[in-house]
């Protein structure tokens, strides 16, 4: 599942918009500029929906700390500033995309959509390495033709791998992304299930070219 974070300070408008994509994505809600900062930083998010009229520090603020930070993830600006310059001042420090509320949830639904498949998330094809192919719509995965069962968890932190080949993965961001800031669980979790992967998939080039880090993380060759 897709994970974004929902920067506004509108409480109803922000349930709204969690509410109606909940079904689909996994939604962060932050009220201000500064947690909103905080929480994009972490890099563990495919979007964000950003308002500009934030308290603590404006959505502008947000958005040219995080480019500054070299952090690349989509930004969609959700406001009701209408003016060209505003829109021009956005796109020059690095948004997306640009949507002016009142807005329809339909259309947030679309552009979602297109900004996802645009950064290369929404895959319209399976994702594949070498003979190892997986299927994130149907939660299948194969090795040549042969069915390989990997469920939940294990599925996820999969996709997660194949999404961000040749990508540095600390332990801690996996962490965060897989089973988010509030689980039960620790860290060290992660080196249970790239085990899990490793010897479910031991006959492929996934499992000979995941390597690790030492004291860092993951990364796929």
């Amino acid at each position: 599942m897709f994970k974004i974070l929902l920067v506004e300070d509108d409480l109803s408008l922000s349930n709204s918009v969690f509410d109606y994509l909940d079904s689909f994505i996994d939604v962060t809600q932050v009220f201000d500029g500064e947690e909103g900062l905080y929480e994009a930083e972490s890099g563990i998010y495919d979007l964000i929906l950003l308002d500009l009229m934030l308290p603590e520090k404006s959505g502008f603020d947000v958005l040219k700390e995080l480019r500054e930070k070299g952090i690349d993830t989509p930004v969609l600006i959700m406001t009701a500033k209408e003016s060209l310059d505003d829109k021009m001042h956005g796109f020059e420090i690095g948004a997306d995309d640009y949507l002016t509320k009142p807005f329809y949830l339909e259309e947030l639904k679309a552009r979602i959509q297109a900004l996802l498949k645009r950064a290369g998330k929404l895959e319209d094809t399976n994702l594949s390495y070498g003979e190892l192919s997986v299927n994130p719509a149907n939660n299948t995965v194969k090795i040549g033709e042969d069915s390989v069962e990997i469920l939940g968890k294990e599925f996820d932190l999969l996709v997660y791998l194949l999404q961000n080949q040749n990508v540095i993965l600390p332990k801690e961001q996996i962490f965060d992304r897989i089973w988010g800031f509030d689980s039960d669980t620790t860290v060290t979790v992660v080196e249970v299930y790239i085990s899990k992967l490793r010897k479910k998939l031991k006959d492929s080039e996934f499992a000979k070219n995941l390597n690790t880090l030492r004291n860092v993380g993951y990364i796929l060759r």
